[in-house]
């Protein structure tokens, strides 16, 4: 399995495929959330604010998967469990079709044949999205262990998605950590901070 870029939540039904664009692919996360990756895992000392430009930064697909490997050796494992997973739900999607009471044969037929047109989309779907889980662990993981008192990045959509997802993470802990999140002003440019509240020393 590798990465790409596929689209938002498909909606399949017997009377067509559409996109629900809220749900986006998760994909287009990642790239974000590696970049946090490598600013985030250097030495820290006491006292000192550490800053790392994005703006020209944008990694391959290949170096995404090599980086996350040096924290994730077992990333094709997880790839490749999330692919035999999401295949299983599909099957599942087909038997229910066969079996639905509602439909006549034809809108069964229909449905199938749906679902089949869009099963390597959903796959790689479900793929990014177990890719995109694993570096926003090891984004929180990272917090975690270098006590890493708060992030700031530029207010955009993506960044922000990101930050929001590593709160999240954060707050599930078996020992939780308290965070949160603001948007504030600097110079005419907008900023959102992930402010840690209760790490652990």
């Amino acid at each position: 399995m590798t990465l790409k870029y596929v689209g938002p939540k498909p909606i399949i039904s017997h009377t067509g495929i559409e996109f629900d664009n809220n749900k986006e692919d998760k994909y287009i996360y990642i790239n974000i959330a590696v970049q946090l990756i490598q600013a985030l895992d250097h030495d820290y000392f006491e006292g000192k604010i550490y800053t790392y430009d994005t703006n020209n930064t944008h990694l391959s697909d290949d170096e995404i998967l090599r980086t996350l490997k040096k924290y994730r050796p077992d990333l094709d494992d997880i790839m490749d469990k999330e692919n035999h997973d999401i295949e299983d739900e599909i099957q599942e999607h087909i038997k229910r079709a066969n079996e639905n009471q509602i439909l006549d044969e034809e809108s069964k037929e229909v449905l199938k044949n749906n679902i089949e047109i869009m099963h390597d989309y959903m796959i790689q779907r479900s793929v990014n999205k177990s890719v995109y889980y694993v570096a926003i662990e090891i984004l929180a993981d990272l917090v975690k262990k270098d006590h890493i008192d708060y992030i700031i990045t530029p207010m955009y959509h993506k960044f922000a998605h990101v930050l929001h997802s590593v709160q999240g993470v954060l707050e599930k802990q078996k020992t939780p950590i308290d965070t949160k999140m603001e948007i504030y002003k600097e110079d005419g440019a907008l900023f959102i901070k992930l402010q840690v509240i209760n790490i652990l020393q």
